[in-house]
């Protein structure tokens, strides 16, 4: 991948995955964003993945439909399965816009509320997801839909 996504997407992918919000259909899914008011759809050919979430749109990078669509396909592993679960019910919208959009600090904010072994295996788990995407011989390109407002 040309752009790496940051590191926070992938507890927002996670989180699609605990809520079952991705729904997988033959060369495309339907994402739905974390306070069911927008539907993604990410779509792929070969390895070249598009997606009109906007991350992907306007940032240039995998966002987290396209890093939950990788997961769900095995083209990431998830090591501890269960570990989704702690990711449940989160509305990352409100709290991207509480932060500003500091990825970091939304994250952190969920990460403060769990006991101190579940959170050292969830960022266990996710830096082992964000190596993986490092070494991810897949494409992502601007999708043909615009995101949803």
């Amino acid at each position: 991948m040309k752009k790496l996504p940051p590191i926070e997407k992938i507890y927002e992918a996670l989180s699609a995955i605990a809520d079952n919000r991705i729904t997988i259909e033959d060369e495309s899914a339907k994402v739905q964003s974390s306070d069911y008011t927008k539907e993604y759809t990410v779509k792929w050919k070969d390895n070249t993945y598009s997606s009109n979430d906007n991350a992907s749109y306007w940032g240039g990078y995998a966002g987290y439909p396209v890093i939950g669509v990788f997961l769900l396909q095995g083209k990431l592993k998830l090591q501890n399965a269960e570990l989704v679960n702690l990711l449940k019910g989160i509305n990352w919208k409100a709290l991207n816009t509480k932060y500003k959009n500091k990825y970091d600090k939304a994250v952190a904010e969920i990460l403060g509320e769990l006991e101190a072994e579940d959170m050292n295996a969830l960022k266990t788990e996710v830096d082992h997801i964000y190596e993986d995407i490092k070494n991810l011989d897949l494409e992502t390109k601007r999708s043909s839909l615009r995101p949803p407002k």
